[in-house]
């Protein structure tokens, strides 16, 4: 891989815009959620609060959150492509950036307990990798906070405890009993990535590649598609709210996803983002250099 400087230099700017500016379509669905809260109420101040927040980071190049939170890199690259460097590029610019402040020094030693000062570790960042007919390198990265990380569930149907079948009905219940025991934390409103099927390991994977997906998309397969309206519609009802202070807007999104599965095995995977939506992209050439920014 040429131009290690040059990939160090646009993975930084990655990250960087990640951790201090939020997508458009994350701004604009708490916009529209501001709009449906009634004016004086506790929820129309937290949403005018966070979208405060939202331009005081854009404005003075800050951190959205002080929980920077976990890196989690896909890549997409060309057949052969060598994945080592680009995985060691994208270290050095995870390390500047927690030097120059755009990271907190947010990865523990587990054993010990005690920070790594770059954010370097063992498993820390995560990168994912796969090949591809291509001749671009598209890059995703998604920095998800450890307070909305602790609101993820997973359920093995049948739950006898929520009439949790194994349908789609099922698995609704799975999404709205996740939602109600979160009851605002995680710093609601949050974005909801859900996996039907796979094992214990695949269906958390796959529920967190659901935040990939634009707020204002559907997914492909109908009856899903039904199905996350369907929840956001069902949310409104719970009056849980942002913060889970009460009100309409308990969640921005949910995105569903379904693998393959085992016949003895039917997981249901919720994994929940907060509004701090820190979900970024970008297309670049086989030499580094940017071609443009997605989200």
């Amino acid at each position: 891989m040429k131009n290690h400087a040059q990939w160090e230099a646009n993975l930084f700017e990655l990250i960087r815009r990640t951790s201090v500016d939020l997508p458009a379509d994350v701004e604009s669905s708490l916009r529209r959620a501001l709009s449906v809260e009634k004016k004086g109420s506790r929820a129309r101040w937290v949403l005018e609060t966070i979208l405060s927040n939202v331009e005081a980071a854009r404005k003075n190049d800050a951190p959205l959150c002080q929980d920077t939170g976990s890196l989690i890199f896909r890549f997409h690259v060309p057949v052969g492509f060598d994945t080592n460097a680009l995985a060691a590029a994208a270290r050095l610019a995870v390390a500047r950036a927690t030097r120059l402040g755009y990271l907190r020094q947010n990865t523990i030693d587990s054993l010990t307990g005690e920070p790594y000062q770059t954010n370097v570790a063992y498993g820390a960042p995560v990168f994912c990798f796969e090949q591809c007919a291509r001749s671009t390198v598209d890059v995703r990265l998604l920095m998800k906070g450890g307070g909305c990380e602790n609101m993820g569930r997973q359920y093995s149907l049948p739950d006898e405890a929520i009439a949790a079948g194994r349908d789609l009905d099922g698995v609704r219940r799975c999404i709205l009993d996740a939602l109600v025991q979160t009851q605002g934390n995680g710093c609601a409103p949050g974005i909801l990535g859900v996996s039907i099927g796979g094992d214990r390991c695949t269906g958390c994977e796959h529920a967190k590649e659901q935040f990939l997906r634009k707020l204002d998309d559907r997914a492909r397969i109908r009856v899903l598609a039904r199905l996350e309206q369907r929840i956001v519609r069902e949310a409104r009802t719970l009056d849980i709210g942002p913060m889970g202070l009460g009100g309409q807007t308990a969640v921005l999104g949910v995105k569903i996803g379904a693998l393959s599965r085992l016949p003895a095995s039917f997981f249901v995977s919720v994994s929940y983002m907060c509004w701090a939506f820190r979900r970024r992209g970008a297309v670049l050439s086989p030499s580094g250099g940017m071609k443009r920014w997605l989200y």
